[in-house]
Order: C-alpha cells, then sequence, then structure tokens
C-alpha cells in the first residue's frame, strides 16, 4: 500500500508539472493569438529614412517596418500599425503597452537588451556627421567635436548619437536634442549647429533629398562602433520573440531578407555576420 500511495504521489505530482508547464506555453503564447486575432501589431518607429518612413498617404515603410511585416505575416498577423517616437521613448512606451513591438533601428546595446527582448540582427549600420560643405571645423570625431567649446551637435533624444557625443565629453548644453532628420538638417543648413549625427544611411537619405550642395557627410564618425538593431519586445513576450526569430531566420536563409533590406542600402551579409548574444554583451 505504501509503494502505491508513493507511486501515486508521484503521478500526481508529473501530471501537476505537465499541467503547469503546459499553462506556462499557453501563457506565453497568448501575445500572439492576442495580435492574431486583433489582426495587426502595435508597432514602434522613428520616421527615419531608409529605416523606416510614413508616406504622405500614411503608408508605413523603410526596411525595418517592412521586415516586420512580412515576418508577422508569416505567424499570421496580417499588418503593422504604426506610431513615430522619439527613440528615448520607445522602450517606456513598449514596457508600458502602447507597442507590440519596435521596429526603428534601435541598436542592441547591454542596457537596452536588459530591459527588452531583442530579435537576432536585422539592421547594421555606422555612424556619420553632417556638416557644412568643406567640414570648416574639421570634424572626425564626436571627440573632435567635444574639444572646439564653441562647437554643437545635434542629435535624436535618447538615441545612440546622443550618448556617444555625451560619452565622448561634449558638455550636456552642447548637445542640442533634434527631433527629426529634417529639423537636423534645417539646423545644419542655418548654422543654428554645426553637426547633426545620425546613422550612415540615415544621413545619406537625408542630403540625397534635400539636394544641397552646401552639405558635406563625414562618415563613418572616427571611433564611432558599428551598430546592428533587432525587434525589440516586451520582457515577457519572449515567446513571440522566438516565434519572430523563427521566421527571420527563414528568410535570412532563402534570401528573402536581403531581397527586403538591400534595396534600402543595408546589408544582408552584415546583419548575419553577428548575433544578439554578441552585440547585447559587447562592450
Amino acid at each position: 500500500m505504501k509503494k502505491l500511495g508513493i507511486l501515486a504521489g508521484v503521478a500526481g505530482l508529473a501530471i501537476t508539472t505537465i499541467l503547469f508547464a503546459s499553462g506556462a506555453r499557453s501563457a506565453d503564447d497568448a501575445k500572439l493569438e492576442q495580435l492574431k486575432q486583433q489582426g495587426f501589431a502595435r508597432v514602434a518607429i522613428a520616421n527615419e529614412p531608409p529605416y523606416t518612413a510614413v508616406a504622405a498617404d500614411g503608408k508605413v515603410s523603410g526596411a525595418a517596418p517592412d521586415v516586420a511585416r512580412e515576418i508577422f505575416k508569416r505567424l499570421g498577423v496580417n499588418d503593422i500599425v504604426a506610431s513615430i517616437s522619439e527613440y528615448g521613448a520607445m522602450i517606456p512606451g513598449l514596457q508600458a503597452g502602447r507597442f507590440d513591438v519596435v521596429t526603428a533601428g534601435l541598436f542592441m546595446k547591454p542596457e537596452r537588451c536588459a530591459a527588452v527582448a531583442y530579435s537576432e540582427p536585422v539592421l547594421c549600420d555606422a555612424e556619420a556627421l553632417l556638416v557644412k560643405k568643406g567640414n570648416p571645423k574639421g570634424f572626425k570625431s564626436y571627440a573632435d567635436i567635444a574639444k572646439d567649446t564653441s562647437a554643437t551637435i545635434g542629435a535624436p533624444g535618447g538615441g545612440t548619437e546622443e550618448k556617444l557625443a555625451l560619452n565622448a565629453g561634449v558638455p550636456r548644453d552642447r548637445v542640442i536634442v533634434v527631433p527629426d532628420g529634417q529639423s537636423g538638417l534645417k539646423m545644419v543648413q542655418d548654422g543654428r549647429i554645426d553637426a547633426y549625427s545620425l546613422p550612415v544611411l540615415s544621413i545619406n537619405d537625408l542630403i540625397k533629398k534635400a539636394n544641397d550642395p552646401n552639405l558635406e557627410v563625414i562618415a563613418p564618425v572616427q571611433g564611432a562602433p558599428v551598430y546592428c538593431d533587432g525587434a525589440a519586445f516586451k520582457k515577457g513576450d519572449e515567446a513571440l520573440r522566438d516565434a519572430y526569430d523563427v521566421e527571420l531566420a527563414k528568410m535570412k536563409k532563402s534570401g528573402e531578407f536581403a531581397k527586403i533590406i538591400e534595396p534600402y542600402g543595408f546589408s544582408a551579409a552584415a546583419a548575419m555576420s553577428t548575433t544578439r548574444e554578441k552585440l547585447c554583451s559587447a562592450k
């Protein structure tokens, strides 16, 4: 009788464990099921071509949303609905449930990796400076701007460029938060800032559209690292992130990933040459 009681207890424990694990999986999968039912995923973007863009008719494009739209379709979520956000507000918005995912060139860094659940790498780029023709102050790095006590630099609020400038020693009052690319370009043209910093592809897109011979791009910025972004999910939505990664890996292997991002100027090989683990542990 004691033996039967022990066996029954073990069996009961096993069934409880299985039910608990099943319940945990169901809870993990609930987010994807929710998105399937509502028919769209809410994404945060920055309206920074070629990473992200919003056309006059409201259609969302750019390399990051295009990849996300295709992956979500493969997961059974028909479309994405975008909200424009400053970089500094993206992670708080994600954590507060205002977005389901950030697809905006939000580069992976250890502190961000601790706050969100990133996908594997999607878009990689270096940093650039937009200055007046001839680079009158001779800037080649953020450190050069720091050394010139009269120099000012514009950067997106809460973005990588703002932090790189501050870390290089540019005082807070000489790092000007700029709301969008067009504003940054106009501020350089008007002489209100000496340089404007964004990733290389974003700066190139701005200067191409401006068609202003009095502007020049300094790229890459000396001493600045090459970064890669990924789709950023809320902590607790790792099952959704993992499902996203499965489809992303399939697209990278099939060549569909390259077909989406390379027309925008990004390198599929660069994104495939590194991993989330490496980028999140980089110092």
